[in-house]
């Protein structure tokens, strides 16, 4: 069993997440984000938070996994501060949904005054509501950003062992796991943190405290990452207790901290009936056979359409 702890799934196919129960992939959690191009009104940001808790929940059940989210506001639109406050608005009514686990993305990007303040804010949120932290580290001068990330998360006092810091590579671990934060790592192709490049980590620095993720969006990404980077994991050698931890254990353990997500929740799902309807809505289109089952598809059973 695997826990793809970021995709964004808005951005994929129903075939992607046909492919991901079938690779083992119980649950995956999509975090708020930014979606390629700037949100210029609150009401779009309330529409999206509301699609990834509500109808991309219902989605991913209907293909045999779990699906949970993060919410906040992305580091690039915070440069926007109308915009900004609105969002700060709304985001405790969201924050506050069933399947929410975490505040975030939220973070840096251009390492901004105004990135700075609701990245503060949010914090303060987070504490407010006893959820975890999703951290983005930034694309550019990672290495200081990553360390003021977590400069800030002390100075606000939030606890360590409940903040994510996602994106890591090579440069930014070390420190990451000497101040007891989490260390997550996206599985890019061509870019990030490949799949050869995070066996290496793991055999380097073990498997406390660290994860993968693939962060698949509406970019070149992959959202089967997470097996793929286990099934390299096991012919490099690393142990099989390794391997589930950061593959499984450790996600599930930083974002349990919220309560709302639970080994029950696919242990003991919930039967297949894509005969239900969301809002008056199907996932099929006419003519489509409905599935009916008590478990998601094996690899050998899936017919992608």
């Amino acid at each position: 069993m695997y826990i793809d702890s970021h995709t964004h799934m808005i951005s994929r196919t129903t075939d992607d997440y046909e492919r991901m129960a079938a690779a083992g992939v119980v649950a995956c959690i999509e975090p708020a984000f930014w979606l390629g191009q700037p949100r210029t009104h609150v009401g779009t940001y309330i529409d999206y938070l509301s699609m990834i808790c509500g109808f991309e929940r219902f989605r991913a059940g209907q293909f045999g996994l779990r699906h949970y989210c993060t919410v906040g506001l992305n580091s690039k639109e915070a440069n926007n501060e109308e915009l900004a406050e609105a969002v700060m608005e709304i985001l405790p009514r969201f924050a506050l949904k069933e399947g929410v686990v975490a505040i975030g993305e939220i973070g840096y990007d251009e390492q901004t005054d105004l990135e700075d303040k609701y990245f503060r804010l949010q914090i303060e949120l987070a504490k407010e509501l006893d959820l975890p932290v999703m951290v983005h580290t930034p694309h550019r001068d990672k290495k200081r950003g990553t360390t003021r990330s977590m400069d800030v998360v002390e100075e606000h006092g939030l606890a360590p062992s409940r903040v994510v810091i996602d994106h890591n590579n090579e440069e930014t671990v070390r420190e990451v796991l000497d101040r007891g934060f989490w260390a997550a790592f996206s599985i890019y192709p061509f870019t990030k943190m490949g799949n050869e490049r995070m066996v290496e980590i793991v055999r380097a620095y073990g498997a406390e405290r660290i994860f993968c993720d693939s962060a698949c969006d509406w970019g070149i990404s992959d959202p089967l990452a997470v097996p793929k980077t286990a099934e390299l994991m096991r012919r490099g050698g690393i142990p099989e207790t390794q391997i589930r931890k950061v593959t499984y254990e450790n996600p599930l353990a930083a974002y349990g901290q919220s309560g709302q997500i639970n080994e029950a929740d696919w242990l003991d799902p919930p039967p297949i009936d894509q005969r239900t309807l969301y809002m008056g809505n199907s996932i099929l289109r006419g003519g489509q056979e409905p599935r009916i089952a008590d478990r998601a598809p094996r690899s050998d059973e899936l017919r992608i359409r």
